[in-house]
């Protein structure tokens, strides 16, 4: 089949479907649509999957993307954005014995000047491409594009371990497998792509009233199983007023923030005369920010935000779905409706179940820094009391 036929669903996105379009230069638009439809004319895949990358970030908008995940093979390394740096954290096959370790360099080009380049293929905030860009540093095809050879037998990836040995990891250009087997299509930071089955809402108890739920995903296609998670820890929060509480969304990659209104609620109530923690990164993104962003507003200077800024802000499109292209096999993510929890205004596009929610919260900016890199093999309950420990 023709890639055309890819093309016309991604340009109804562009063109209609999608608000976040809306400020974008119509030459601009032009230009990059003309570059999608001359790769797809020429049936270059990789070429036309990276032109389309680029037109549908031009919206500025991190919900608003193709996702090339299901249509590519990739180099078998995991790469994972954490703190200020990529980490490589599983290496597939012979070298699967791998300690994690930081990327330096790829072909001797450096990765802040790679991160520089792929800053235009990539959706969102500069925070929110620091999540999805490092799929690009396996991608043979996307190091190409970045203008990193790919002409030699093999990629050379410079490495720095935890102990500060630095050495080269050498993968032959031709040894690829499925993106998805390292890469999940909603990028968590883990160092594993499938966690498996995780708690949506797993609640760890100590004594003096201290608590800690860990969050990792507000998404359930079903929602029995988030609705009743979120209503135990709910529960159980409110049996511990004025308790001293640590939420971790590290890694929340969003869902419905309205089935997590219960804890929100029960949070609220329960910290009226304690103190809530929340650790974020640049993995939390969409409802865990909406989340984080209503407890801020109703808690204030009891609320204490640590981790690193993250994915979005708070003004951002979101809503919409997923459109498969099927010649490809890539996803398009697209956005229908405006979120602003920066002002809390609405618009036409924003759904009245949302738009009662919306309150003015300014930002979620963090009250401290702190980053856990693969470097850090701290158990979660030891990160968990250490925080619980300072709020005495």
């Amino acid at each position: 089949m023709p890639l055309s036929q890819d093309l016309d669903l991604i340009l109804d996105t562009v063109e209609r479907a999608d608000p976040s379009f809306g400020t974008v230069a119509r030459e601009t638009k032009d230009r990059h649509i003309e570059a999608v439809r001359q790769s797809a004319l020429q049936g270059k895949t990789d070429e036309f999957l990276l032109s389309a990358m680029s037109l549908l970030a031009l919206a500025e908008n991190g919900h608003t993307r193709l996702i090339p995940n299901e249509a590519i093979r990739v180099l078998p390394c995991r790469f994972v954005s954490c703190g200020g740096s990529v980490f490589l954290t599983r290496v597939a096959g012979k070298g699967s014995g791998l300690p994690p370790a930081r990327l330096i360099a790829v072909n001797d080009v450096t990765v802040d000047v790679i991160e520089e380049r792929m800053q235009p293929l990539l959706a969102g905030t500069r925070q929110r491409k620091r999540v999805t860009g490092p799929i690009l540093m396996a991608w043979p095809a996307a190091l190409s594009a970045l203008g990193i050879s790919t002409d030699a037998p093999t990629i050379r990836y410079r490495l720095q371990y935890a102990a500060g040995r630095v050495s080269d990891l050498q993968m032959p250009v031709t040894q690829t497998v499925p993106a998805t087997e390292l890469y999940p299509r909603n990028e968590h930071g883990l160092s594993e792509p499938d966690p498996g089955v995780r708690s949506f809402a797993s609640v760890m108890e100590w004594p003096d009233n201290c608590r800690a739920v860990a969050l990792p995903s507000f998404f359930d296609e079903e929602r029995h199983a988030l609705r009743r998670a979120v209503s135990d820890a709910a529960d159980n929060i409110r049996a511990v007023p004025g308790c001293r509480l640590v939420l971790d969304v590290r890694g929340n990659t969003g869902g419905s923030f309205l089935e997590a209104m219960p804890l929100a609620d029960a949070v609220t109530s329960s910290c009226q005369s304690g103190h809530c923690t929340v650790l974020m990164d640049r993995f939390t993104f969409s409802a865990a920010i909406v989340f984080v962003a209503i407890l801020k507003y109703r808690l204030g200077n009891r609320l204490t935000l640590v981790g690193e800024e993250p994915g979005d802000g708070l003004r951002f499109f979101a809503e919409g779905g997923l459109i498969e292209l099927p010649v490809t096999g890539a996803l398009v993510r697209y956005s229908t409706a405006l979120h602003d929890w920066e002002s809390g205004s609405v618009d036409e596009t924003t759904p009245p179940d949302i738009a009662r929610h919306i309150v003015p919260v300014g930002n979620i900016n963090t009250d401290r820094h702190w980053v856990q890199t693969p470097f850090d093999k701290s158990e979660t309950t030891d990160i968990y009391r250490r925080f619980l420990d300072e709020m005495t």
